[in-house]
């Protein structure tokens, strides 16, 4: 299950890659170079949600051995 950055970092990829194809059909250069940026940040952001999840996990399961 996808955490809040996990799924805000996917939007923002779909969202960049909308603009990139928006600037392509507009001729917009600035366009596409924000859906750049906002696909890159995108990945970083659902990144950063993956490490926290299975961060999480790992705690988790050092818990429950601990627990035995």
């Amino acid at each position: 299950m996808w955490n809040k950055d996990e799924r805000d970092g996917k939007i923002g990829q779909a969202k960049g890659r909308v603009k990139q194809a928006v600037g392509d059909l507009t001729k917009d250069k600035n366009l596409k170079a924000e859906g750049r940026v906002d696909e890159a940040a995108g990945k970083v952001q659902e990144a950063v949600g993956e490490i926290r999840r299975k961060a999480g996990k790992a705690i988790e399961k050092i818990g429950k051995t601990v627990k035995r």
